[in-house]
């Protein structure tokens, strides 16, 4: 016999858990035959939420009823999320249940006819996101009701603390603490390294907490991957920084703020990017990471995320608004957004750039390092280092000396070893069909043409740009060239190029 909520009834049928390798980009999915006797007697359905029990450990999953020709009667398959929640073993014992109705669904649902949340609504609804309870179309009608009706500042603040509340959070033993973010994008722009370098090298602590790529070629951490271990827990991260200062890690190994990553996944399939949402994921890492004052990059173009100035400084005014509310000193910067910074697109393409501005070697990317320094510049002052208006001077001064590339190779040797960036197999160049000037380079096409090369990935994949807008061309010179694991990668991509040119050449 079994007690649940109170009941007593019949325990379930065990079934025996399989891994298939099935990838489900952060939902977890469970897999049983359809005539099987805890289907049946549960009376379980196609998209159906089953909670699994093994182990003393409990995950809520998605149910895929399958046929008899996959698995056998009393077999349960997962997905690769819900066997890491799991915390699963091949051939283990497990109990299916039906999942408990989530409670949040009714906030949801004041949401989406117009009503106020407070604080303690959206946890309730961020703890039933991290659970499992919510399922992909739940959640979609939580994110869609808040962009059809923004929500107001009281309830962004609220919502950026309840994100803060239902993660982890780090606390560091000094008065300032230091972060940069850029709301994206842009290809390439990877100034976080040499950022993190330049003002840890300066004396301040700079804990850099960073993604992997959702919807572009590479994120910081899948770029830092590229040359030192990212996969960093909690007591790795703090003998990084206490020894070196600063640390650039992915923020997904220490939970800073879980529902972020499940928001941001099903924001690409419906294709909404609410303005209150990318607040609060940006500044609850922040607080959670235990910044104190944080530099943000807001890039302007007409292929950006910020198409116009007028948003942009919209978008800065409610991130210091926020950030003030939660006691985060916020700057923001808003920076050309026209076209890619650096030159390489993909996590090793854009880690060769930041080590070739760190090394000062001669044809670094020089827009790469002047973004870079304008973004530790404001860091330094604000962290007291530099005095008003001399920041830009002393980190010009600490990428010129070397002191930036010594730091930042001491932190890669702290955080597991300093290594060479992986070279593609295949390779092929695209020239310019035509004489003329650059007139535009548009920032989507070139990440999806990297993107269909392989990267992220393949973290060698991706490409590299040998062109920048106004610069002449000849038929025939060089205009970027791809970077993949096969040919028939390199084939796929050069399909979409063709179709879809990313560079415009004006005669």
């Amino acid at each position: 016999m079994s007690e649940r909520n109170g009941d007593v009834y019949e325990a379930p049928t065990p079934m025996r858990l399989l891994r298939i390798g099935l990838h489900s980009q952060g939902e977890a999915i469970a897999m049983m035959r359809s005539d099987c006797q805890v289907c049946r007697s549960e009376g379980l359905h196609a998209r159906a939420r089953v909670e699994i029990e093994s182990g003393g450990r409990r995950v809520t999953a998605r149910l895929l009823p399958v046929d008899g020709t996959v698995l056998n009667l009393h077999e349960i398959a997962l997905s690769e999320d819900a066997w890491a929640r799991l915390g699963a073993t091949e051939g283990a014992e497990a109990i299916v249940l039906p999942a408990s109705a989530a409670g949040s669904m009714s906030l949801v649902r004041r949401k989406l006819y117009g009503g106020h949340l407070e604080e303690t609504d959206f946890v309730s609804i961020l703890r039933d996101v991290q659970a499992g309870r919510l399922s992909d179309i739940q959640i979609s009608a939580f994110l869609s009701a808040s962009a059809a009706l923004p929500l107001d500042d009281s309830e962004t603040i609220a919502l950026t603390r309840a994100m803060v509340a239902v993660g982890e959070r780090l606390k560091w033993d000094v008065p300032r603490v230091m972060d940069k973010h850029c709301v994206g994008g842009l290809p390439d722009n990877r100034t976080t390294p040499i950022v993190v370098a330049i003002v840890a090298a300066c004396g301040l602590v700079i804990p850099k907490t960073s993604s992997r790529a959702i919807t572009s070629p590479a994120g910081t951490a899948d770029m830092m991957e590229t040359l030192a271990p990212v996969d960093l827990d909690l007591p790795a991260i703090r003998r990084v920084v206490e020894a070196e200062g600063g640390c650039v890690v992915w923020g997904g190994a220490v939970r800073l703020s879980p529902t972020d990553d499940a928001f941001v996944r099903i924001e690409r399939e419906i294709d909404i990017d609410a303005e209150s949402q990318l607040i609060a994921s940006v500044l609850s890492k922040k607080v959670a990471a235990g910044s104190t004052h944080v530099v943000i990059d807001i890039p302007v173009g007409p292929t950006a995320k910020m198409r116009t100035a007028e948003s942009a400084r919209a978008l800065a005014g409610r991130l210091l608004m926020v950030g003030t509310a939660l006691d985060l000193d916020v700057a923001c910067l808003l920076t050309d957004g026209s076209q890619p910074v650096g030159r390489g697109i993909g996590p090793a393409p854009e880690a060769r750039d930041v080590l070739s501005v760190l090394r000062r070697d001669f044809g670094a990317p020089q827009d790469l390092a002047e973004r870079a320094l304008a973004l530790a510049a404001t860091l330094l002052e604000t962290g007291g280092v530099a005095a008003p208006g001399t920041g830009s001077d002393l980190a010009r001064a600490v990428l010129s000396d070397g002191r930036a590339w010594a730091k930042f190779a001491a932190i890669c040797e702290a955080q597991g070893g300093l290594r060479d960036p992986p070279e593609a197999v295949q390779s092929h160049e695209v020239v310019s069909t035509a004489a003329g000037s650059v007139a535009a380079i548009d920032n989507r096409k070139l990440a999806r043409l990297a993107k269909l090369a392989g990267a992220p990935g393949n973290l060698a994949a991706g490409l590299t740009l040998a062109v920048r807008v106004g610069d002449t061309v000849v038929k025939g010179q060089p205009l970027f060239r791809l970077h993949a694991g096969s040919a028939g990668e390199i084939a796929y991509a050069l399909e979409y190029a063709t179709v879809a040119p990313a560079i415009t050449i004006a005669g």
